[in-house]
């Protein structure tokens, strides 16, 4: 029998307006799977002032939510976070935490695992448990995409590691299963920082965000020059689709990088993906490869986004796509 005072599986979990973000049940599944295989207790830590619905938590796998309360955590900043997360941390001494590699995660998991002398893995793909050794495996792509690498942190604790937004579905929802709300209340001084929340500014360029998009319209280097990504927009527009791109269209600065999908860029599992001009390089595909349905539209019929589509069509995008959203616009008129 172990005697390791570290126990549990902890989870970040994401908050907007006090309102839980749709991330933190894909955090639950995966840490669910962990806990099960580990025969341990899954907790799911909640930052913020005002956090509706802490009960959804446990529906959704939580044997444990810890709901650190202040006004100082109504909007994210790194410092306050940090304090928070590490003080918790030290009191109960989770053997694992997850966060998803998001804004909030990429930002604070650093911090925290800096704080606590410990190692993190970002970025990972899959985690799962070592049978002999109980230790988390954590999987994710190197070299550039092209080798999987997995890493473990035997030494120190907690094993730390984030993954990437839409690369596991939800957990299921049970309104059957029961746990512990424990809400933690600590000193103002943990909560003093530099830094102060002065204002939050949408991003007016994505009028749908591309991880919450059930449909997205994606353009690469095909469409030639931002002319052509134009239609790429005007597609999306009529669908009420989001907006993604290639590393390269990003680069070329036809598009802003918050609408880059791949290894580089977001993870992305919308119903529908449409990717024009898109040649299929590994690093794009990690990003979008768990679509439910892909339609691929190039007109190299050895393009390696051809491997992943459900549907092909070789055709220049520039005679599909005009011809396309000639024929949706009629549609929506008759209706």
């Amino acid at each position: 029998m172990s005697t390791s005072p570290y126990s549990g599986v902890f989870v970040l979990g994401e908050q907007k307006d006090g309102q839980i973000r749709s991330v933190t049940y894909e955090l639950l599944n995966r840490g669910r799977t962990l806990a099960d295989r580990l025969g341990t207790f899954l907790a799911c830590v909640i930052l913020g002032d005002e956090v509706r619905n802490l009960s959804e938590l446990l529906y959704r796998g939580a044997d444990k939510v810890f709901y650190i309360k202040h006004p100082s955590l109504a909007n994210f900043l790194p410092g306050t976070y940090t304090n928070a997360l590490v003080q918790l941390f030290l009191e109960e001494k989770p053997d694992i935490v997850v966060a998803a590699a998001s804004t909030t995660g990429r930002t604070v998991m650093p911090l925290v695992a800096a704080k606590l002398l410990t190692g993190l893995t970002a970025d990972c793909t899959v985690l799962d448990i070592d049978p002999q050794e109980k230790i988390l495996l954590q999987t994710r792509p190197a070299i550039g995409g092209n080798i999987m690498a997995t890493i473990k942190t035997p030494c120190t604790r907690p094993q730390m590691a984030t993954v990437r937004p839409k690369s596991c579905p939800p957990a299921a929802r049970d309104e059957s299963r029961t746990g512990e709300i424990i809400e933690k209340c600590y000193a103002d001084a943990i909560f003093n920082t530099p830094e102060r929340f002065v204002q939050f500014i949408r991003d007016l360029s994505r009028e749908v965000d591309i991880q919450e998009a059930d449909i997205i319209v994606a353009g690469g280097k095909g469409l030639k020059n931002r002319e052509g990504f134009k239609l790429v927009e005007e597609l999306a527009a009529v669908l009420g689709a989001g907006v993604g791109a290639t590393r390269d269209a990003v680069e070329l600065g036809w598009i802003s990088y918050p609408h880059q999908i791949g290894l580089s860029g977001k993870t992305v599992a919308p119903r529908l993906y449409i990717a024009v001009g898109i040649s299929g390089k590994i690093q794009h595909l990690a990003g979008m490869q768990t679509s439910e349905i892909i339609v691929a539209i190039n007109k190299d019929p050895e393009a390696q986004i051809f491997k992943v589509a459900d549907i092909g069509i070789v055709a220049d995008a520039f005679d599909v796509l005009p011809a396309l959203i000639r024929e949706l616009k009629k549609a929506k008129a008759a209706c």
